[in-house]
């Protein structure tokens, strides 16, 4: 992509119109990323929103160790779950991918639009960057809410199947396996599903606005995604990790809600959860950092988004001298928070005992700056669909312990899912 570039500065008023034209602008590529954080501020992240499209140049899975650090060139795609196996010779996945998303996939956006954070103005860069502009502002603004599809979805496991396994994984913990793992389910929606992606994503934003949003596209995939939770940012040579583990249903009334969210501030059980995901990563974080550099920088901290409490930590480092983009997936993926404890022991049994192929779900959509600066999502509260096949699906878990109880494990699964199923029922 060239370095040509242009800014254009517009009212916050336009703010909502102008990012549904960049969205339509995209949409008529083969390919694009576009990534959103909602106005949150507690992110860390540099920018409100950025955009990539089409590509000059694709990267596999295999690409990756000859990426260069920095590549002077913007880079922008997906990890999936999968990727594990490429990381880690002792993985591998039993179950038959659905949806066709590769391991992993990089592309050097033809063209790039951002905005960064506290500023009104547009970036953009490409070849032509003043067509760009023109092409983006011409697009007309033509979404207009209108009643998605009612879908019925299938579960896998079932309910009862799901406690079931939740007291196996119990056993595995008294045994001394594990000490927490992630076990999600597969909720597929019936028959073939003819539906515009980009109203999907339009209507989940506008449901559950979280802080690292994303809709992608590659041909007839497509990932759209409401999740609240970052994987890694690297700045500099500073790499942060923000998991979650802790969730809390919000009440409409605001005295409810307020004990709500003290109660899962005071809760053991999550606090037990979070403390162990927050030892993982800063294991992880110590093996590409310099030594005595990777602190806690908050502990259970708790953050509110519109459907659910959220307890997230926060752990950072100083990053050891010519360290690679693929030195540090090696050592931190998948995130700790969508696998438990120990890494390896849980990934085996996640493949054990789940009865479909993770592939993008808990893996991870992002960008990397010309210089090697980076930040990676992790997919959760995402739907992934197939629009040749007509597959539409999405998965949730939790973190299971020995003091999980198994109903509660599933009606948690079902709190998640509540924003995902709710825009196809109104």
């Amino acid at each position: 992509m060239s370095s040509k570039s242009i800014s254009y500065s517009f009212d916050i008023s336009d703010w909502d119109i102008l990012k549904r034209k960049m969205l339509q602008w995209a949409n008529q590529s083969n390919i694009f990323l576009f990534l959103d954080s909602n106005g949150y501020t507690h992110t860390k992240g540099r920018y409100e929103c950025i955009c990539g499209k089409g590509a000059d140049q694709i990267y596999q899975a295999e690409d990756l160790p000859a990426i260069a650090h920095p590549s002077g060139k913007w880079l922008m795609g997906h990890l999936s779950y999968d990727l594990k196996n490429r990381l880690e010779a002792r993985m591998e996945s039993q179950h038959k991918a659905r949806f066709g998303f590769r391991p992993a996939q990089l592309f050097v956006p033809a063209e790039l639009v951002f905005v960064e954070r506290g500023t009104q103005v547009l970036q953009v860069f490409s070849s032509a960057p003043e067509q760009t502009l023109s092409d983006i502002l011409r697009t007309p603004d033509t979404f207009f809410p209108a009643p998605l599809p009612k879908i019925s979805w299938e579960q896998q496991p079932d309910r009862d199947t799901y406690i079931r396994i939740v007291e196996q994984l119990r056993m595995h913990i008294r045994e001394g396996d594990c000490y927490e793992i992630n076990f999600c389910n597969s909720n597929t929606g019936s028959g073939s599903i003819e539906l515009d992606p980009l109203q999907v994503f339009l209507s989940l934003n506008r449901a559950a606005p979280n802080p690292f949003a994303a809709f992608y596209k590659r041909h007839d995939l497509y990932a759209i995604c409401a999740s609240p939770e970052r994987f890694l940012l690297r700045q500099g040579d500073t790499l942060t990790a923000q998991p979650i583990k802790g969730t809390t249903a919000r009440s409409p009334d605001p005295i409810r809600d307020a004990i709500s969210k003290q109660q899962l501030a005071e809760s053991i059980k999550e606090r037990a959860e979070n403390v162990m995901i927050t030892d993982l990563m800063r294991n992880d974080l110590a093996r590409v950092c310099e030594t005595g550099s990777v602190t806690v920088e908050e502990l259970f901290g708790l953050y509110s988004f519109p459907k659910v409490h959220q307890m997230i930590s926060t752990i950072s480092g100083t990053l050891k001298k010519e360290v690679s983009f693929y030195d540090i997936l090696r050592c931190t993926f998948p995130m700790g928070s969508m696998t438990g404890a120990p890494k390896i022991k849980v990934m085996q049994l996640i493949d054990r005992y789940e009865t479909t192929r993770r592939e993008l779900f808990s893996g991870s959509l992002g960008y990397i700056t010309p210089d090697g600066d980076f930040d990676l999502n992790v997919m959760i509260r995402s739907l992934f669909y197939n629009r040749d096949t007509g597959l539409l699906g999405y998965q949730t878990g939790g973190a299971i312990t020995y003091d999980s109880v198994a109903l509660q494990e599933w009606e948690e699964t079902r709190l998640k899912a509540s924003a995902i199923e709710g825009i196809f029922s109104r």
